[in-house]
């Protein structure tokens, strides 16, 4: 982790200077890493620059993050040209880039803008700061130094990184109310994209969420009797209504005041899970995604595994 101000600064000067940039998102894309992408392609496609934004994975971008400004630049990635300069957003480790990694790692000049705390750096410049709520909030900075305007596109990207990333302000510092106030007055929607990206599903939705709730388990003795409550979400549903309307589960299983620690397994294919993992204060929850090759922050991480149901619930409560 670095405290960011000699690279930063670095940054900025590689991005003033820069004619091409291929920006990347991480697999599975949430509002944070595409609005940090985002505000910053609309930023360096104003000066000139050829900028080109690579998904990483085959599964479809959810539909509110295709409706951001700046979302035609994104490019197949199957389709990513490459070019010399390289940033990677919200992106805790290399491998957050799956099937777009060596695209990365062959630029002449990596570079890293992230918030997660396990982030240890991979790039040749890094921006890291744990002290941020979101990667937009890096961005932003980022983009005050290049003097790029800020106005209603740009700052409807990073308001999206920013609203979803702090649960719609609910754990927000007072700096991210101060920026929240600036793009607003930029001209962003807030209460539209509000709604748009937390509080909007379909149908099918409601059915999953009950099937999840039904899965769900209470182990209080867990976590040195702070408790663990868990839920599970089979791949079943990512064909019937989408892969990203699971990504909410987890936010309705953290409610629960009987266990400091909520974790939902989601099952992407057959076999195939991601592991979201939320802790209220007493657990540091980095060090069960390190060890599993994930990362993430002290109350929000995770990672993926591979097996039944039954091998991911077990490698989690030996972790």
């Amino acid at each position: 982790m670095t405290d960011g101000s000699d690279d930063r600064r670095r940054i900025v000067d590689v991005l003033r200077d820069a004619s091409a940039v291929t920006l990347f998102t991480h697999v599975r894309p949430d509002a944070d890493t595409m609005g940090s992408a985002l505000a910053l392609a609309v930023a360096l496609d104003r000066n000139g620059v050829d900028v080109e934004v690579g998904v990483p994975g085959a599964l479809p971008v959810p539909d509110a993050l295709t409706r951001l400004p700046g979302a035609k630049m994104v490019v197949p990635s199957d389709q990513i040209a490459g070019h010399r300069v390289a940033v990677a957003l919200d992106c805790a480790s290399v491998g957050r880039l799956e099937d777009l990694q060596d695209v990365f790692t062959r630029a002449e000049t990596r570079v890293v803008i992230d918030h997660h705390a396990s982030n240890t750096g991979f790039g040749d410049l890094d921006l890291v700061d744990a002290e941020a709520d979101c990667t937009a909030e890096l961005v932003l900075a980022v983009l005050d130094d290049l003097d790029a305007e800020i106005d209603a596109d740009v700052a409807t990207c990073l308001y999206a990184g920013l609203v979803t990333d702090t649960g719609s302000f609910r754990w927000a510092r007072p700096g991210s109310h101060a920026i929240a106030a600036r793009l607003l007055a930029a001209g962003v929607d807030g209460p539209a994209w509000t709604r748009t990206l937390l509080d909007t599903h379909r149908f099918g939705w409601l059915a999953m969420v009950a099937d999840a709730l039904r899965s769900a388990v209470l182990v209080p003795e867990a976590f040195g009797g702070n408790g663990l409550v868990y839920a599970c979400v089979d791949h079943t549903w990512r064909d019937a209504i989408g892969w990203d309307e699971a990504e909410s589960v987890i936010d309705l299983v953290r409610t629960i005041g009987d266990a400091d620690v909520a974790v939902v397994f989601k099952e992407s294919d057959p076999g195939t899970w991601t592991v979201s993992m939320r802790s209220r204060s007493a657990t540091d929850l980095v060090p069960i995604a390190r060890a599993h090759g994930g990362g993430g922050h002290p109350h929000a991480a995770g990672f993926g595994f591979t097996g039944a149901v039954e091998d991911v619930v077990a490698a989690f409560s030996a972790a």
